[in-house]
């Protein structure tokens, strides 16, 4: 991955991960461990969406 990666953008890697950018590109199994996570919590944010929906809509 080339990609202008910023200081700002390394401090979230690590926040939200643990791990910085240069891991993440270098390390199959960290990055499949960062993309399953994020893919759960796009689920969850997303089941939440629709229950509020559900909730407005009655």
């Amino acid at each position: 991955m080339n990609l202008n990666y910023t200081s700002e953008m390394e401090k979230a890697m690590h926040q939200s991960h643990g791990i910085g950018y240069q891991e993440y590109s270098r390390r199959i199994d960290q990055r499949l461990k960062v993309e399953q996570r994020r893919e759960a919590e796009y689920q969850a944010s997303r089941q939440i969406v629709a229950e509020v929906d559900r909730q407005i809509h009655r």
